[in-house]
């Protein structure tokens, strides 16, 4: 357990510090398009077709052109980099699939139409209780201990070898697990690798976007 928070904690202390950097980088580049004459920042609001309104609309525009789709093509990159790593049938995720929602909520958001409950209600079925569930990966149910409502799941079409008896027919969501790369993974999982070298660059993406949209909040001429 302490490994595991150790872990979250160091995560964390990365994303703080990747944060900066990025919010500088940025910062860099609206600079760089400043208008002469201009002593305000961006957040500034300035008189519509002036100078400062019409950098305003430059920099959105570098924001959610130019930067998102450098972001999206980094993206793809850390996904396709995925293809490189290979299950190697530890089946943890096959034996505990966490979910914020209960069984009687996932069911009523499939039937409501949601593919991503379709697909997990369709293989996944509850824990009796928590003991169960924390046989598989005790360290990591002790962290989600005060997350609020945890549910619990597993796949019973796992056989005794720890592997699928209907691996042909098995789901996306099995196909493409995991597809978040800050996924916490235990290190018998085939990605965790893929995870570990992913990592700061998935922190810098996921700061860039916040920042982005900080930006595309509270800039006014992204108001009009």
């Amino acid at each position: 357990m302490k490994d595991l928070n150790k872990t979250i904690d160091n995560t964390k202390k990365k994303y703080r510090e990747i944060f900066v950097q990025s919010l500088d980088a940025i910062q860099k580049r609206i600079d760089e398009i400043k208008p002469a004459g201009i002593e305000t920042d961006v957040f500034e609001k300035y008189p519509k077709d002036s100078d400062g309104y019409n950098w305003q609309k430059n920099v959105l525009d570098m924001l959610l052109n130019d930067i998102s789709k450098d972001i999206l093509a980094k993206w793809t990159e850390v996904l396709a980099y995925r293809k490189e790593f290979h299950c190697n049938g530890c089946a943890t995720c096959c034996n505990l699939a966490c979910s914020e929602f209960s069984p009687e909520e996932l069911k009523e958001k499939a039937k409501n139409g949601d593919k991503f409950a379709q697909q997990f209600t369709s293989i996944f079925i509850p824990y009796e209780t928590r003991e169960e569930a924390e046989k598989i990966y005790p360290e990591y149910l002790e962290l989600l201990k005060n997350q609020g409502d945890v549910y619990f799941y597993h796949c019973p079409k796992l056989n005794e070898c720890k592997r699928c008896s209907d691996y042909e027919n098995r789901p996306q969501i099995c196909r493409t697990f995991p597809d978040n790369p800050l996924d916490i993974l235990p290190e018998s999982c085939g990605y965790y690798n893929w995870r570990q070298e992913v990592e700061p660059v998935v922190l810098m993406l996921h700061s860039m976007v916040e920042i982005i949209d900080y930006y595309k909040e509270k800039i006014p001429a992204g108001k009009d």
